[in-house]
């Protein structure tokens, strides 16, 4: 029983990472994307979010309640996996290693990304082109966003991968390997936009 009742959170958690979380995180950097195209178009795509029907129940049950299970999952895996790194130095085993200590990252860069925009617009803050200019002018938080960014994005492209597998998508070495090159393909394009993104604000 205990088995299957793991077998089932690691196949809903996985299932979540793609479905929405990975879908949003899609959405949100192509909104992102849009600062390149100057401050009007940016303004312009986050503010008709903002006039979304019901967008705080969409939030909790499309972004928040999928990413709080798949967050406090995620940090018990991470905990319990072993990893062999020492024994066996083979690719898998550095993409199993990378996606846990991406998901760390990917969850100490969203908690402050919050923070900073989500609840501070629920303090009376305008989320808009000037206010991630001013993040920016900092280049700490230059670093710090391109670190979080990257890391959201390989642990998304690298979960694709495990995904595949562990939903019986890819079954062959072959499929498993050609899924490498698509999820490797999906994180340079996806890592393109979201740095864009950060220096169009600089």
């Amino acid at each position: 029983m205990a088995k299957n009742r793991e077998f089932g959170n690691r196949r809903l958690h996985s299932l979540l990472g793609v479905i929405p979380i990975g879908l949003f995180l899609i959405f949100h950097l192509s909104v992102n994307f849009m600062a390149t195209k100057g401050a009007e178009t940016f303004n312009g795509a986050v503010h008709l979010i903002e006039y979304t029907p019901v967008l705080i129940l969409v939030e909790w049950v499309v972004i928040y309640l999928p990413l709080i299970f798949h967050a406090v999952y995620g940090i018990y895996i991470a905990f319990t996996a072993k990893n062999n790194l020492g024994k066996f130095s083979y690719f898998r085993n550095w993409m199993f290693m990378l996606q846990r200590l991406t998901g760390i990252l990917t969850l100490i860069f969203l908690v402050w990304h919050i923070w900073q925009t989500r609840i501070q617009r629920a303090f009376g803050e305008t989320v808009d082109f000037d206010m991630m200019a001013e993040v920016f002018s900092n280049p700490f938080m230059i670093g710090f966003y391109i670190v979080g960014i990257v890391s959201a994005i390989f642990h998304f492209a690298n979960g694709l991968w495990s995904f595949a597998v562990s939903w019986g998508l890819t079954v062959s070495p072959k499929s498993q390997r050609v899924m490498t090159y698509v999820t490797l393909i999906i994180f340079v394009l996806l890592s393109y936009i979201g740095i864009s993104a950060v220096f169009a604000f600089v």
